[in-house]
């Protein structure tokens, strides 16, 4: 298979030319090696103030927590990081990765009982905490099928690193000397399945250590804002692990909401994100355009722009001055992947001088498959195969269409605890990842959809759509049939209800879904509610026709 191209005419430095790595441990040493005193990581302490760590610092911090957890007998163990983005959610992270225990990194929008479930099933030994989540420890603390034994606050990080330093001054090496070997068992990471349970994904060192290097080899970067959440793999070979390659520095994120002020302040020169993100910086240029009274301006300036672009003339970055600007100056790329992207958006932004470098992944690929390169790109496509996979399509159409299989040093070892859905996932050495597509005759992919019913949302989230249909049903009495779908970006349900034994039925459920959504995560929210007056349509099964609409 060959490698990946390697850029050596774009305005941008080389790509990444490292050694090959097997385990995170060998990674984050690289990292600490490299990096000494450079900037690493920027972002708010508990109290809320700016703080920033250096490569040296961080290594020291993840070293502190690793012994403070082999103390306590973790080692070979499963230890699981429930808070939102944070500097201590990162240095935890890479303390598991140093090691032989296996991270389970937990949503943090998921409800308290979804994560009791998620720990009952997974057998985790020791969770580490913000206070944010008193009420689902509490609940998993009342659970007698969960067996946590070491429930840690993540507020305490300061202490747990310095007994971890002074076991390690003590002479207690084992964190240290620990021989981490590639095929250890480094993750278990939950994703949604279309049954509505979700699955642990297991994946190895070496899975997650090849895929973060083929990607940054096939496409290199400075410094960023962390806006994606720290549980999504996406995370980790775009920011918690590029970083350790790149020896680059980021800013942790405190919101979502705040990303215009921080990306003002800390003027970053990439980002990654899910297409929602994507399309919202597109249509913020906008809107500023037209709110300013610019916006002729903006596109007449765009149709020079073009012409002179023709000639190989590139002044993008001078003409639209203000647009960088308002997105700190200093941004050159927005890395995009976890769902579909409408081309529209890519090309509206390369013109402007953003280029959008779109990918394709799935977590049981830990998770990148394909990427855009900076100089080998195509509107509209996923790009083309790392390194450190391949890709082909299986029992294609008269259009080249089938489903996209997988295989590499990236694949998963398996869904922990189910051995019936992982020879499921599997058609040999390739793994089948659910999703159509067809790849053109230079090896770029494209894809065309999800091969079952699942809905993957703008901003990335995978939802179950009968997960949600069976709570509903078990919510809601006087619901006899429902079939939830994705209907403009949004979750929408179709109702076929009781009105004889509730004639009030129709005007109730509308208040009625809006409690419901109450015990919902916000990506699970019913958005669209709509009342039929007969049953749905179905198959000789008595299933729900879910293409009656068709």
């Amino acid at each position: 298979m060959k490698k990946a191209k390697r850029s050596t005419n774009v305005n941008y430095k080389n790509y990444g030319s490292f050694p090959d790595m097997d385990t995170l441990k060998e990674i984050v040493i690289y990292g600490a090696k490299n990096g000494g005193d450079k900037k690493h990581l920027v972002y708010n302490d508990f109290s809320g103030t700016v703080r920033e760590k250096c490569f040296n610092e961080t290594f020291y911090a993840a070293k502190g927590i690793g012994q403070y957890l082999y103390d306590l007998g973790m080692a070979g163990k499963k230890v699981a990081i429930l808070s939102e983005n944070s500097y201590y959610w990162a240095i935890c992270y890479y303390a598991c990765g140093m090691s032989r225990l296996t991270c389970v990194p937990l949503d943090a929008k998921l409800t308290d009982a979804e994560l009791t479930e998620l720990m009952e099933r997974s057998g985790c030994s020791a969770i580490i905490y913000t206070k944010d989540f008193a009420g689902a420890i509490k609940m998993m603390q009342a659970s007698e099928k969960v067996v946590i034994t070491e429930y840690i606050r993540m507020e305490d990080f300061d202490e747990l690193v310095r007994k971890g330093h002074e076991s390690l001054d003590a002479g207690n090496k084992s964190f240290l000397e620990e021989e981490v070997k590639p095929d250890d068992l480094a993750f278990i990471v939950y994703t949604s399945g279309t049954t509505g349970k979700s699955k642990g994904v297991m994946l190895s060192h070496r899975n997650v250590a090849s895929d973060a290097i083929a990607t940054c080899r096939a496409m290199t970067a400075s410094h960023t804002i962390a806006i994606l959440p720290f549980n999504h793999t996406f995370s980790w070979a775009s920011a918690l692990i590029a970083c350790q390659l790149l020896t680059e520095w980021g800013y942790i994120c405190k919101s979502l909401k705040d990303i215009q002020k921080d990306m003002v302040e800390y003027h970053p020169q990439h980002f990654s994100a899910v297409p929602l993100a994507v399309e919202t910086v597109y249509k913020r240029i906008w809107f500023t355009a037209k709110k300013k009274g610019k916006e002729e301006i903006l596109k007449k300036g765009l149709k020079i722009s073009n012409i002179l672009l023709k000639f190989g003339i590139d002044v993008r970055r001078k003409l639209f001055k203000e647009v960088h600007e308002n997105l700190g100056g200093e941004l050159e790329m927005i890395i995009c992947g976890g769902a579909f992207l409408d081309s529209k958006y890519e090309q509206g932004l390369y013109d402007l001088g953003i280029h959008v470098v779109n990918g394709y992944g799935i977590t049981e690929c830990s998770p990148v498959v394909t990427c855009n390169r900076l100089d080998d790109f195509r509107f509209g496509s996923a790009g083309k195969a790392l390194e450190c996979n391949e890709i082909r399509i299986n029992n294609p159409d008269e259009e080249g269409i089938g489903e996209v299989y997988v295989r590499g040093t990236n694949v998963m070892m398996g869904y922990y605890d189910e051995p019936e859905a992982t020879a499921e996932a599997f058609d040999g050495e390739w793994f089948k990842t659910g999703d159509y597509g067809f790849i053109d005759k230079d090896g770029f992919l494209f894809l065309r959809g999800r091969k079952k019913n699942l809905i993957i949302l703008s901003n990335g989230k995978n939802v179950s759509p009968e997960e949600i249909e069976e709570k509903l049903i078990n919510s809601i009495e006087y619901i006899h049939e429902a079939l939830v779908y994705e209907e403009g970006g949004m979750i929408a349900a179709e109702f076929f209800l009781d009105t004889v034994a509730n004639p009030d039925a129709k005007e109730q459920i509308k208040k009625d879904v809006r409690e419901f959504n109450k015990t919902m995560p916000a990506f699970k929210q019913v958005s669209k509610v709509k009342t039929r007056d007969t049953e749905f349509p179905k198959t000789t099964t008595l299933k729900i026709k879910r293409n009656y609409k068709k």
